[in-house]
């Protein structure tokens, strides 16, 4: 070996060390996601199986991830937003499609589901399903019993919307979600008109419906719901189908005498869904994929089910769920059920006016 050679040999792998460092640390995924919303072995194996360095963050809100990304620049290479906020910001432009030959596991979700999604990612572009769900009544079966009787409509929104009967649960207290995209939706289609409607008319019809129950209405908040029903605060809510869940299985452990049970009402009811995209500016959208493409392996996305207590899109991760959550009905809507659902869409700048004013008036009760 030359004097030459001796010296050089040295230095290239040095160098090749460096590249490979430099490899590695650019070999970092940024993730955005709700809060307590993936098992924490799923990043463990994610990070063990990839190689990827995990920077993971969290999110309360829709809001909140709205604004990082409304920048230009949020710092993420995946975030996870709900599908009408998704259809806000595909038209904001702030997401770059996805490649699906980076996505092989594209083929296990359900078809079904993703054609409800295109109502707000036409084509199905830009964005994967994570989680689903549905807006859904949750009760004490007792205390609502001691109010109504034995054939209390827990399966139809008659039970918040027909005056005879939200008059009597007052006393053991009813919450609703603090959501006017979510609640007023819910009036228009009782009334028989379009949950997306964009009709001043509309409107009124729901407002008078809503003032007319108001009285009886405890509070509006989006997440106290699931403690109070927990602990037998109130009796009956109008929230998302998880977090009743959830709920159940904090009575459960507490064993404080509480059960709390859901129905999804035979008249239909919103269906959302959260949503895996890829921002725009996001620096590593190769390893974004690679992580889209890890949680649609059904054995890696059933576990999440059912630590979080929703069903995922995924037809063939199913049968790899928990028994209580895929056989359950108001988790899993059946075929039937599925077929009464809808997705609510973004309204116009003057029908959100609409909406918004109205809620205020609701809330306030004058």
């Amino acid at each position: 070996m030359s004097t030459l050679t001796r010296f050089l040999t040295p230095a290239l792998c040095a160098s090749a060390l460096l590249s490979s460092a430099v490899q590695a640390e650019e070999r970092t995924l940024r993730v955005y996601n709700w809060f307590d919303y993936i098992t924490p072995k799923t990043l463990v194996d994610f990070k063990k199986d990839t190689q990827v360095k995990l920077i993971y963050d969290i999110f309360d809100t829709n809001e909140a991830l709205e604004a990082k990304l409304l920048t230009g620049n949020s710092g993420y290479d995946v975030v996870v937003p709900s599908n009408v906020f998704l259809a806000k910001q595909i038209e904001a432009g702030v997401f770059q499609p996805l490649d699906r030959s980076k996505l092989p596991n594209w083929n296990h979700l359900d078809p079904k589901l993703m054609k409800l999604i295109e109502a707000n990612d036409p084509g199905n572009q830009f964005a994967v399903p994570y989680m689903y769900g549905t807006i859904l009544i949750g009760f004490n079966p007792d205390k609502v019993k001691a109010a109504l009787g034995e054939h209390a409509p827990v399966d139809s929104w008659d039970l918040i919307f027909k005056e005879e009967n939200i008059s009597k649960l007052k006393q053991c207290g009813v919450a609703l979600l603090d959501s006017p995209s979510e609640i007023v939706p819910l009036a228009l289609q009782y009334l028989g008109l379009p949950p997306n409607s964009s009709d001043p008319k509309d409107y009124a019809k729901a407002e008078a419906l809503l003032m007319k129950i108001r009285p009886y209405i405890t509070y509006f908040h989006s997440s106290k719901y699931m403690a109070d029903i927990a602990n037998g605060d109130i009796c009956v809510a109008v929230g998302y189908s998880g977090s009743f869940s959830q709920a159940a299985n904090r009575a459960k452990d507490a064993n404080n005498g509480v059960t709390v049970d859901m129905r999804l009402p035979k008249e239909g009811a919103p269906i959302w869904f959260d949503m895996l995209a890829i921002p725009k500016g996001a620096k590593n959208p190769e390893d974004a994929h690679t992580f889209i493409n890890y949680l649609l392996e059904p054995k890696v996305i059933a576990p999440i089910s059912d630590f979080v207590g929703y069903p995922n899109p995924n037809k063939d991760a199913t049968d790899l769920v928990a028994p209580t959550i895929r056989n359950n009905p108001n988790l899993y809507p059946t075929e039937t059920a599925m077929s009464s659902l809808y997705t609510l869409t973004p309204l116009p700048r003057e029908a959100e006016r609409v909406r918004t004013r109205i809620w205020t008036k609701i809330k306030s009760g004058t």
